[in-house]
């Protein structure tokens, strides 16, 4: 599976943007799909997962105001957020791999093999 992340951009705070992330190969629909972002000098977080049934996780800051979902024709998945605040400011990765493991923004990323290259969103106050 390859990634390609696309969409980042410098927004105010308040604001909003959509994450894409093409997905090559066809099996990628078996798999667990996360954003994942990072900021210098910190560890990479979990910000949301959709796993193969569709069930979708959020890490607690972003809940409220960030959706992830897919789709599955374009092979593409996608990251809308909104009410944009400073401390979303990071380069944001799309993750997958298969299971077996929780399909969480709590699991640890070494859990998924296969990475984009990152896109940065940058939120000014």
């Amino acid at each position: 599976v390859q990634l390609v992340e696309s969409g980042g951009g410098s927004v105010q705070a308040g604001g909003s943007l959509r994450l894409s992330c093409g997905a090559s190969g066809d099996t990628y629909r078996s798999y667990c799909m996360g954003w994942f972002r990072q900021v210098p000098g910190k560890e990479r977080e979990g910000v949301a997962t959709i796993d193969m049934d569709g069930t979708k996780n959020y890490a607690d800051s972003v809940k409220g105001r960030f959706t992830i979902s897919t789709d599955n024709a374009k092979n593409t998945l996608y990251l809308e957020m909104n009410s944009l605040k400073s401390e979303d400011t990071a380069m944001y990765f799309c993750a997958a791999d298969a299971p077996p493991f929780f399909c969480l923004p709590s699991t640890k990323e070494e859990r998924f093999n296969y990475w984009g290259q990152g896109t940065q969103v940058t939120v000014s106050a």
